[in-house]
């Protein structure tokens, strides 16, 4: 048989729908599941802490760890004697951002059942999401800093960055600039690099205030001041 047969057959047996079902295979378990969205927060997590937010044994979530390795959801990073777990890329949280607005219930019920503390801010992997999240991206727009596709920023809005310290440009081939459908809001909020770049900003000035091992992120009164001087953004 020739390389080209070989190929050509490789081709015909190949098939996407399996792919897509190993991997749905590799979440459809509670307990994956849970450690997939601790690590929506963006940070590298040990497989003890892990264990721990799943509420399984140490021995069960290293399976658990491997499968999702092996299903490339996850990546281990080893450092001196520990190992750390993180989402494998954008796309992963992406998925996973996805899955959450499918599951959610848009009716009062189901909104009281999400702590309000995630409703108002949150870390979407490595992007500012939340009720503040939208509202900052609604003011980016009508004060004319965002296109109004969300595509990329003005002229105006590169100059605010670039003077609040901001950085615009990406490093990476990521997307510069994208809308995230908030799943809670069912709006969009800032994705992208620039999203990952303002949410480093937040932080690194103390706008907010991460909770560790949490998706929670805390507007502090400083940060509340600053948004409604910079963005007219208030509570």
């Amino acid at each position: 048989m020739s390389q080209q047969d070989n190929l050509s057959d490789g081709l015909e047996n190949y098939s996407q729908e399996t792919d897509m079902a190993a991997l749905a295979a590799a979440m459809a378990d509670a307990s994956r599941m849970k450690i997939l969205c601790a690590l929506m927060d963006g940070r590298a997590w040990t497989a003890t802490e892990l264990s721990a937010v799943a509420g399984i044994a140490a021995s069960t979530s290293s399976s658990h760890l491997s499968r999702l390795v092996k299903a490339n959801l996850l990546i281990c990073i080893s450092q001196g004697r520990h190992r750390y777990f993180r989402l494998a890329n954008n796309s992963i949280a992406s998925l996973l951002e996805s899955m959450m607005g499918v599951t959610y219930q848009a009716s009062n019920s189901s909104r009281s059942k999400v702590p309000e503390v995630l409703l108002t801010a949150r870390t979407c992997y490595d992007h500012l999401a939340g009720d503040i999240a939208v509202k900052l991206y609604d003011s980016l727009i009508s004060h004319g800093l965002l296109e109004r596709d969300g595509r990329d920023l003005t002229l105006q809005g590169k100059e605010k960055f670039l003077r609040l310290g901001i950085r615009t440009e990406a490093t990476t081939k990521r997307k510069k600039c994208c809308p995230c459908l908030d799943w809670s809001e069912r709006k969009f909020h800032l994705g992208g690099f620039l999203g990952a770049s303002l949410l480093e900003f937040l932080e690194y000035n103390k706008w907010i205030e991460r909770v560790p091992g949490y998706r929670e992120v805390m507007i502090t009164p400083k940060g509340y001041q600053e948004l409604s001087r910079h963005f007219q953004v208030n509570k």
